[in-house]
């Protein structure tokens, strides 16, 4: 994972402008999700993860994609249907592209991370999820490996601080 992920810039759900490197001394749970698709209950295994090792240095981020066409379309239906339906907490951006030539610059560098097969490319749908340890070590996990699956806790619990 290049160095400069913590100067990406983007932007949250609300509308506050920040950079990745507000996270940057936290393991971080990345995924792109959407309202309307049926992996949708992943939402509520990112939630517990989140509570789980929040206090402990680890974030999930949420970044919502209409690309695969499953997303509702305003903001602010997007961070109800969150908080309402899944009691979402952790932080979620505005609406990113993860593929194609106008892919948001975060998803420039994580769709060079590589999978437990060695794969790396496009996003293939969503709730695709990506493990960043502080020190940029990088994990990829694919739309149907939950949130909670042994391999993500491994890659999340290895980078927690003792």
């Amino acid at each position: 994972m290049a160095a400069n992920i913590n100067d990406i810039e983007i932007t949250l759900l609300d509308g506050t402008p920040t950079t990745m490197g507000q996270w940057d001394d936290k393991v971080r749970l990345i995924v792109n999700v959407a309202s309307r698709c049926g992996l949708a209950p992943q939402y509520a295994q990112l939630e517990a993860l989140q509570k789980q090792y929040g206090e402990r240095g680890f974030t999930v981020i949420g970044c919502p994609s209409n690309q695969f066409l499953q997303e509702l379309g305003s903001q602010e239906k997007i961070a109800e249907y969150c908080s309402t339906t899944w009691g979402v907490t952790f932080p979620m951006t505005e609406k990113l592209k993860v593929n194609g030539k106008n892919r948001h610059p975060l998803y420039q560098e994580l769709t060079q991370v590589t999978d437990a097969e060695g794969n790396a490319g496009n996003v293939k749908w969503n709730f695709e999820k990506f493990v960043i340890a502080p020190d940029g070590t990088a994990y990829r996990f694919r739309p149907m490996t939950n949130p909670d699956a042994p391999a993500v806790i491994a890659a999340i619990e290895a980078h927690l601080p003792g």
